[in-house]
Formats: C-alpha cells, sequence, structure tokens
C-alpha cells in the first residue's frame, strides 16, 4: 500500500506544478474537486492537495498489528499530507467470528493457537474482507463527513501487485478488491526501486523503513515466537517471485525451460561476483520452486496451458 501512496503523492506533485505554469484546464479540475474549504482557493503545495484527494486509512487489529507498522503508516501520510484515519476492526471481526460460533458451535483458532490450515485462512480472510467493506464505507462517507460541497465519494484504489496475483497471495474481494489498482501490473522488485527512488527525489526519508522492513500482511496474531512473514507463506522470496514472473510472461518460458534457466542462473556451484544476490539452490530445490510457482500460477490463471497440467500431474 505505501507504494500506492507515493504513486498518488507523485501526481500531486505533477498536478502542482502544472497549476503553477498556469495550466487553465488543470486549475478548473483542481478547483472542482478539491474544493473542501472556501469556493475558488487552490491549494498551495502537494501536501494540501493530497489532503483534499487522498484519504489513507489504517485498519489495525490489536493483537495482529504492530506498533512499527502503525506508526509507520501515520508518519508517511504525515509527510505526504494525506487526510489520515487510523482505526481497529476487532469489534467488527469479533462480531462476524460469533457467528460462526453461535451457530455452528465451534471456535476457529489462529495456527499460532492451536487452529489447523483451513480455521487460519478463514481468521485471515475474514480481516481482508472487512477491510474492503470498511474501505468502500469510507469513500462513500467520507467527502460528505469533511463537508465537501455536493459530497460525492471517493474512489478506492488497490494494492496487490503482478507477483502477489499470478502466486495467488491474496484474499478473494479484500485489497485485489477496488476500483483502480496502480500497481496491478508492476512487480515488487520495480516498487522497491520506486520507493528508494521517491525517498531521494521527494525528500521522504520515512520511506527508508519501508524498504527494510519484512513484507507482513500482519493478518496472525503477533508473539514472542512468531511474526508472520509474506515470504514465508509464499514458499519464495519476492525477488524469486519477480524473476519467475518475468521469466514467464517476458521470456515465454514455461516450466521445464524455465528450470533449465534458473539451475543454471540459481546454482550453488556457480562463480559469483560481490554484488551478486541470486538465490543459491540446488538443482532439486530450483525443481521444487519451479513446480510451487506454477502450481499457484495455474490456480490462479483462468486458462490453465497443457504443460502446466501436465507438471501439476506429475507433481502429485
Amino acid at each position: 500500500m505505501l507504494t500506492v501512496l507515493a504513486v498518488v503523492y507523485s501526481m500531486c506533485r505533477i498536478v502542482m506544478k502544472a497549476v503553477e505554469e498556469g495550466n487553465a484546464q488543470v486549475i478548473a479540475d483542481v478547483k472542482r474537486i478539491a474544493n473542501y474549504g472556501e469556493e475558488g482557493v487552490l491549494p498551495k503545495t502537494p501536501q494540501e492537495l493530497c489532503n483534499q484527494v487522498f484519504t489513507t486509512i489504517y485498519m489495525g487489529m490489536k493483537k495482529q498489528s504492530s506498533h512499527e507498522t502503525r506508526q509507520r503508516a501515520k508518519d508517511l501520510a504525515d509527510a505526504i499530507g494525506s487526510y489520515h484515519v487510523n482505526l481497529d476492526i476487532d469489534d467488527v471481526y469479533e462480531a462476524q467470528k460469533k457467528l460462526v460460533v453461535s451457530t455452528l458451535n465451534f471456535d476457529p483458532k489462529f495456527k499460532v493457537e492451536g487452529g489447523t490450515v483451513q480455521e487460519n485462512l478463514t481468521l485471515q480472510c475474514l480481516q481482508a474482507r472487512i477491510r474492503m467493506v470498511t474501505a468502500y464505507e469510507f469513500g462513500q462517507i467520507l467527502p460528505t463527513a469533511r463537508n465537501r460541497p455536493g459530497g460525492g465519494s471517493l474512489l478506492v484504489l488497490g494494492s496487490a501487485n503482478v507477483g502477489e496475483s499470478l502466486r495467488g497471495y491474496l484474499t478473494k474481494y479484500d485489497c485485489s478488491s477496488a476500483d483502480i489498482n496502480p500497481i496491478g501490473s508492476i512487480d515488487k522488485q520495480d516498487l522497491k526501486r520506486f520507493i528508494a527512488w521517491a525517498e531521494k527525489e521527494f525528500d521522504l526519508p520515512c520511506l527508508h523503513d519501508f524498504l527494510t522492513a519484512v513484507p507482513t500482511a500482519e493478518l496472525e496474531p503477533i508473539t514472542q515466537e512468531y511474526v508472520q512473514s509474506d515470504e514465508a507463506d509464499m514458499g519464495m522470496t519476492y525477488q524469486e517471485l519477480t524473476i519467475f514472473g518475468r521469466l514467464r510472461k517476458l521470456n515465454k518460458l514455461g516450466p521445464f525451460a524455465m528450470f533449465q534457466r534458473l539451475v543454471h542462473d540459481w546454482s550453488i556451484d556457480r562463480e559469483r561476483t560481490p554484488d551478486d544476490d541470486a538465490p543459491a539452490y540446488t538443482p532439486a530445490q530450483v525443481a521444487e520452486k519451479v513446480k510451487k510457482f506454477y502450481h499457484f500460477y495455474a490456480i490462479n490463471s483462468k486458462y490453465h496451458p497443457p504443460e502446466v497440467r501436465v507438471l501439476l500431474k506429475s507433481a502429485h
């Protein structure tokens, strides 16, 4: 989601530059859209414009959401000037969970509490879908609540990148469901490069903490021994996922051709330079990674190529 914030802020900078240059059409659009205060008064900075057109909501859970993540979200919202809302969805979550408890006489638990895989997924997906409903709820009512003349509603922005979509690492009807997804066709590695660039170009030092943080959905309770990790859940790193996606799409490689390529590129015996950060795996480990990627890609793709069906059949 942080990349979406940086993208929107980048667009606000472009708009304000056009305003400063006297672009009549842009000025008219800004007066019409960023109309929360005195009529006809233009924002003077990208942050002021961002505050009028962009709302960010941190929808946390008391047990799952870390203080660090919540604070990073607030720091970035403050830096770009977005209208920021900080809330917890615990009450809504507990109400929905009680439907299962009261109806089925069954109390689902997280994995760290001794629950099964299915229980764990159910509780994670419940949170994710509550966040989608909450995002649309606030998107519809916020302009009216903020006394915008004429009311109106906001577009909801998605935050699932192309790698997560290929892997299926998302909940149906959560952050994958939105009016617009600015990063839907961009992979994680390119997004990280954009953030590293934006940190310096936009003078947003708070972005550095996002680059070094462990990627986590924060949908499971945090304990002293366990913190949920996206890469552990996926069974592959985001770097590996980016490579899989590019070899599949750009190089047109199927499972066997991808294995042939990666068994060389990721060989533990290959001579390496100091800046070579490619993974180091045995042929068996490479084969397992490629099988896993195509297994989940096939599950989440509308079209199952014949070579994928053969791979899946042989894998089982």
